[in-house]
This record gives C-alpha cells, structure tokens and sequence, in this order.
C-alpha cells in the first residue's frame, strides 16, 4: 500500500483520537487556556501551524507521549516554539513526510502496520523551509502565566495560580498586559476590589506586554517533566554546565 494511501487510513486503523480542545486547560501546573501560533501557508499550498490544543494537553499529561508527538524543528533546527513546545500528533508528522516538507531526523521504536508495510514513527522532525519566527506575543492566559514565571506577582508562591487585575475592572481597570498578573488565590480574595495601596500589596515588577524574545527566554526555564530522549540534542534548556 502506498503511504500517502495508509497516512489517510491510518488514523481509524490504529484508533488513536487526536486531542479534544478544552476551552481551558492547565499548562505547567497552573490554568491556561491554549495558544495557537498563527498558521502559515506557503506558496505550494502547504499549511505550517501548531495544534495549540495539542500542545497544551500534552504539557500537563505525562501519560501523553504514548499518543507519539513528534517536536517539529524550524530549518535551522530549533524549535518553532518553547511555550509550549512545537509539537505536531505523529499523524501530522508522517503526512508532512510524505508530502516532501519535512525531514525526519528521529524515529520512535514503534512503528504503524499496513497490510503490507511497517512504518517508524516519527519523533522529531525539520521543516525543509525556514519558517519567519512571530513577533507579536498572543495575549492568552498561559502567556501571562509564563511571562510571569508562574509565579503570583504579589507574593511569589508558585501554587493555586489565578489572575488578577492590578487596577479592578469595577474602577475602570481593562484586561490587557499592562493590568493583568498571575496572582495566588488567597492574595487575590485579599485585594478583591481593592487598589494595591488599600490592600497593602506590592507588585514583584510593573506588567507590561512581553516579546517574543523574551517568551522563549521563559519558556526554556519550564520544560515539561516529560520529554522524550530524542528531543534532547534540539532542546536547548536553561541548566547549568558543570565546569
């Protein structure tokens, strides 16, 4: 059986259901909802994006690399993305195999099963094309979250995350980058309605909209705790060198 033929059959062959997409799910231990990288389609017809419900899901299931995710490297073989990390669902990865747009640098020992043929799976794969990183940083909870550094802004804790807006909204505070931080829930129900002053609260550091730069700078310090052994020399994670 041709590929092509079996990537298109393969999906109900196998009865693995690709990931639902949750209004809000919990990313690195504290509620976000999914970030989606704009799509991008090239002159060939050919559309370049990340299924942010997909990565999202499988920042907070550790269960999920059985669903075989393969990390989709830019053609200069680093990661489209830290937050999360870029990852497509095996099917995606396969059919931009077939189609020419990617190359497979690394496999998973199992494989998928035609009739007649067997397949590696793949587990990390190059974009043939470069594709131009975004600028503009989504405004999205699990953004604030990780330009926050999971971290309330007002106590420091790393636990019960919520958000909360500087200046109330009843007093005329808006949602934007500039009013709005990762907040723990007992110093948010303690502000309440309440202005810092009144509430005796100070801010770690003035919100303000990050760059993208800077997103990937923090995203580097928050890996999931499930990574598989293949993505390792494509990660580029913010530890410490022995000397």
């Amino acid at each position: 059986m041709p590929l092509s033929r079996f990537v298109a059959t393969s999906w109900q062959y196998l009865g693995v259901a690709r990931f639902g997409s949750p209004d809000i799910v919990e990313g690195y231990g504290a509620a976000a909802s999914a970030p989606c990288l704009k799509r991008r389609r090239d002159g060939k017809g050919v559309t370049f994006g990340m299924d942010g419900d997909f990565r999202t899901q499988f920042v907070r299931e550790p269960a999920a690399l059985r669903q075989f995710p393969a990390l989709v490297l830019n053609a200069d073989f680093r990661p489209l993305s830290y937050y999360p990390l870029s990852l497509w669902p095996w099917q995606e990865a396969i059919k931009a195999a077939v189609l020419d747009r990617v190359q497979i640098v690394a496999e998973y020992d199992q494989v998928i099963h035609s009739q007649r043929q067997e397949f590696r799976i793949p587990s990390v794969v190059v974009l043939k094309d470069f594709v131009k990183p975004q600028k503009r940083v989504a405004f999205t909870r699990f953004n604030l979250f990780l330009r926050d550094e999971f971290c309330c802004q007002y106590c420091g804790s790393k636990g019960d995350l919520t958000f909360d807006h500087v200046l109330p909204r009843c007093r005329g505070g808006v949602t934007s980058w500039e009013n709005v931080v990762a907040a723990c829930s007992p110093c948010n129900l303690h502000k309440g309605s309440r202005t810092l002053k009144q509430a005796g609260l100070q801010l770690a550091k003035v919100p303000r909209a990050p760059t993208a730069s800077e997103m990937n700078t923090h995203g580097r310090r928050f890996p999931p705790n499930h990574l598989h052994e293949s993505w390792m020399d494509y990660l580029y994670w913010d530890a410490e060198l022995d000397a």
